[in-house]
């Protein structure tokens, strides 16, 4: 069985942690201080009782009689006297006794032995406002309690608010990172002047980051250096196979070498897009037309519709780019017919093949992988990687899905979504800042 996992936020566990703790020491110093309390009048009481027996005791040998004087309500041998009083009397000690009740009075006893073998005791129901003064001191102590659990819980809420912000904000920036923004640092978006382990953490993120960094610019320009290095000796292999007596084995040749040639030219360009240093030539077109234009130059076959045409600023080289290796994905893993669809800065390239595999849809392009085994798995899977890249280039988005299939024959297919910004990027790479107005 799946344990349920209940979902908590740092702020009110320790509030709650605060408040718990509060409760029980404000519980054990109540508890603490009504016994104290209690047993401070119950001895008073005793002592009290006790001074007015022995007074009674002086009146009555002092008067020489046989009745106490009914001023103090002194009994001589009362036969009420409990037995645990009786007991100590005999031997020969005065004591006193205390009888509690539910209402908060008690019944104080205190007997003296006379010299003559007879036992004086009084009896007292002794109020004296212990009763009051008790329920008084319970009342302060219940509120005292609830004030240190409520304050408690404040200052939960207001330690435990701190630190989950923070803890927000580093999982936020650490977010960012982990969707390429790598300029993002934890330790800055964190900030605040207390010190504690969540700058501990965000250090940690950060070194994390730039190991990373490192490590990835190292692996691009290696990749960049071997890809620079082998376009010498493939153009010199491309030459001599144009030399080649002609011939089916010639003709072998030169696809191989031309394949080799563009399998270099397109790792150099995913190279050199990694490192993030490319800019775009921008100029203002109309993508509609545009769009139409180039795909009657690519393949006459493709059928082009544009619902509505749009002016945008972007760069004509690189757009060009992805609407090639767009509509080459699609001629190599798709089917016929392949539709390019122009909505306002939208374009749309679908065709009617087995679709997209799971893992690009589930994790985007990928260089090196052509897909699963219901594609032709001819390629390099480096199209779709640098129509992507060239892409972020633009600052346009680039998404992909399956069409599912619908009636009227429909095969469903792929679909490839290139998103346009409204705002073009500047020459630093960089979004324009609108005023509002």
């Amino acid at each position: 069985m799946r344990r349920l996992a209940l979902r908590t936020g740092v702020r009110w566990k320790i509030s709650i942690a605060i408040a718990a703790v509060g409760a029980l020491i404000a519980l054990a110093l109540s508890l603490v201080v009504h016994n104290a309390a209690r047993v401070s009048m119950l001895e008073n009481a005793r002592e009290v009782q006790l001074e007015r027996l022995l007074f009674a005791q002086r009146l009555y040998e002092a008067t020489n009689t046989k009745k106490p004087s009914p001023k103090f309500g002194a009994k001589i041998n009362d036969p009420s006297l409990p037995a645990s009083l009786r007991s100590r009397i005999q031997d020969n000690r005065r004591a006193t006794h205390v009888d509690e009740y539910d209402d908060g009075v008690p019944d104080v006893w205190a007997a003296v032995p006379l010299a003559n073998g007879d036992v004086l005791s009084l009896h007292t129901r002794f109020a004296d406002r212990s009763a009051t003064v008790m329920g008084d001191l319970d009342r302060a102590l219940i509120i005292g309690s609830v004030s240190v659990v409520f304050g408690g819980c404040a200052l939960g809420v207001l330690i435990g608010g701190q630190l989950s912000r923070r803890l927000r904000k580093a999982a936020a920036a650490a977010g960012k990172v982990a969707q390429g923004n790598t300029e993002v640092r934890v330790r800055e978006a964190v900030g605040g002047v207390v010190r504690d382990e969540t700058d501990e953490l965000a250090r940690a993120v950060d070194a994390l980051t730039d190991a990373l960094n490192e490590r990835i610019e190292a692996e691009r320009r290696v990749t960049a250096d071997i890809a620079h290095e082998l376009r010498t000796p493939v153009t010199g292999l491309l030459t001599a196979a144009e030399l080649l007596p002609p011939g089916r084995p010639t003709e072998l040749v030169r696809d191989r070498a031309q394949a080799m040639r563009t399998l270099v030219e397109d790792v150099l360009e995913v190279a050199t897009l990694d490192g993030a240093s490319e800019r775009a030539e921008l100029q203002e077109l109309q993508l509609g037309e545009f769009v139409s234009r180039r795909v009657r130059l690519l393949d006459p076959e493709i059928t082009v519709r544009v619902v509505h045409e749009s002016w945008v600023s972007t760069d004509p080289r690189r757009l060009e780019r992805i609407l090639g290796n767009l509509l080459g994905n699609a001629a190599k893993h798709g089917a016929a017919p392949v539709e390019v669809t122009v909505e306002g800065r939208v374009v749309r390239v679908r065709d009617h093949g087995p679709g997209f595999p799971e893992a690009l849809l589930r994790e985007g392009p990928s260089r090196f992988r052509t897909g699963s085994s219901d594609r032709s798995g001819r390629g390099h899977g480096l199209g779709l990687t640098i129509a992507a890249g060239q892409a972020r280039v633009l600052g346009a988005r680039l998404t992909f899905r399956n069409a599912g299939p619908a009636g009227g024959g429909d095969t469903g297919g792929a679909v490839a979504v290139l998103w346009l910004p409204e705002h073009a990027p500047t020459n630093t790479g960089s979004f324009p800042v609108l005023r509002q107005a």
